[in-house]
């Protein structure tokens, strides 16, 4: 079946810098585009980032220039390099392929 695994959220001060992970497995991965969404207290699920199959990538403009999604075909993975944290990147992070969702894991920004 068809599993996404979130990795690498925490508590990090305004400025600072995080990298996501999610493994995946259960589906072709190479052949799939993956998706970074995300959900602020109190706000609807957001796409942040997606990169697809060939490797494309596209950002929401909120994170533009801050954030960069990334694949390893070989390792059935994606990150998401985060940079210059502000408080209102605070969030649940989901990974998202394949009509997938992973769990989450959470991120906090402190002012």
């Amino acid at each position: 079946q068809v599993q996404l695994v979130e990795s690498g959220g925490g508590l990090v001060q305004a400025g600072g810098s995080l990298r996501l992970s999610c493994a995946a497995s259960g589906f072709i991965f190479r052949f799939n585009d993956m998706s970074w969404y995300r959900q602020g207290p109190g706000k609807q699920r957001e796409l942040v980032a997606g990169i697809s199959s060939s490797g494309a990538t596209n950002y929401a403009d909120s994170v533009k220039g801050r954030f960069t999604i990334s694949r390893d075909n070989g390792k059935s993975t994606i990150s998401l390099q985060m940079n210059s944290l502000k408080p209102e990147d605070t969030a649940v992070y989901y990974c998202m392929g394949a009509a997938h969702w992973g769990k989450g894991t959470v991120v906090t920004v402190s002012s």
